[in-house]
């Protein structure tokens, strides 16, 4: 995948039309103009970032480090882990530098690459949900079978065809913005270069490319959750079944944190939309694409481990082995 990334990232550096001449950058307006919170939101976003970082990285090495958790929710978990951590390293470190150093502005090119790689991790956290979903789905309405349905080869594909299908996704938006043109207006009413406010800004005729976002989002977003939807529907059709009380608990309890990260992704996610009709305050679209793009990935791993014991013990393990090699 890094190679697929330096390409993909190559073609949209080399693809500058020719009616860009007017500018050469983008200006992100970020949060505050205020210079006196600058510092404040630099610190609170620098600590959300590093707890990013260091919790999804513990996920991806308690998981690689143990062999009980090498299992197909677990590998889907790590992919979920991994693409958080990519999301977050997309935006913030940029909007970091920038608050530093008070600059705002953002080359024309490097804004076309941000967008285009948080489209991609954006889509691979809706996928990846939703093969997790079927893995539950799997797990407690066929059990017996759960071995030979959910062998590597499958998981190895479908973590594949998600990755294909955001990428495939991502360029063909990412290209659509190359061929509009952006005259006089510049300045972005968010903290990244976020595709829907960039198109705001084109001076071309969008209607096209406006029609292609809808679509997308509507089959990316929707065929999606449609999935994760069937999926616990026929598994709480499967616990209801259950004779026991400690029974249905257990059977609830394996898909708990994916249940509680899903209803957190989406609900931000339809935050940030309903964000975007009903007000024109661009600090309140931001603030609303902050807990999407920014505190959903470090929450994340908080909810996979304080909720799941095979986590926290695995984790354990790896801190004492870490500890005593030091010693």
């Amino acid at each position: 995948m890094p190679f697929s990334f330096l390409f993909l990232s190559r073609k949209i550096y080399q693809i500058v039309p020719e009616n860009q001449t007017e500018f050469s950058e983008f200006i992100l307006l970020r949060f505050s103009e205020k210079p006196e919170q600058q510092g404040p939101l630099f610190g609170l976003f620098l600590g959300m970032y590093l707890v990013t970082v260091v919790g999804n990285m513990l996920i991806m090495l308690t998981i690689g480090s143990d062999s009980h958790l090498h299992t197909p929710m677990y590998f889907f978990l790590s992919n979920l882990s991994f693409v958080d951590f990519c999301m977050v390293s997309t935006t913030v470190p940029k909007m970091l530098v920038s608050l530093l150093a008070e600059n705002k502005a953002i080359p024309y090119a490097d804004c076309l690459v941000q967008m285009h790689f948080f489209m991609i991790f954006s889509a691979l956290d809706n996928f990846l949900l939703t093969v997790m979903a079927y893995d539950r789905f799997v797990a407690i309405c066929h059990p017996l079978r759960y071995t030979i349905i959910m062998n590597p080869r499958l998981c190895g594909l479908l973590v594949l065809l998600s990755w294909i299908i955001s990428i495939l996704n991502s360029l063909l938006l990412s290209l659509m913005i190359t061929r509009l043109s952006f005259c006089a207006e510049h300045e972005i009413q968010h903290f990244f270069c976020d595709f829907a406010e960039v198109l705001k800004l084109s001076c071309s005729d969008t209607l096209i490319t406006y029609v292609v976002l809808y679509f997308i989002t509507g089959l990316l977003g929707m065929i999606p959750f449609t999935g994760i939807l069937f999926s616990y529907a026929q598994i709480f059709s499967s616990i209801l079944k259950v004779p026991s009380a400690q029974g249905k608990y257990k059977a609830f309890s394996t898909c708990g944190s994916h249940l509680s990260v899903v209803s957190l992704f989406y609900g931000t996610g339809l935050g940030v939309y309903l964000c975007s009709l009903v007000t024109h305050s661009s600090w309140k679209k931001t603030v609303a694409s902050a807990m999407y793009a920014v505190i959903t990935p470090m929450l994340n791993p908080f909810i996979y481990t304080l909720r799941n014991k095979d986590i926290k013990n695995a984790l354990r393990k790896l801190i004492s082995r870490i500890s005593s090699s030091n010693r």
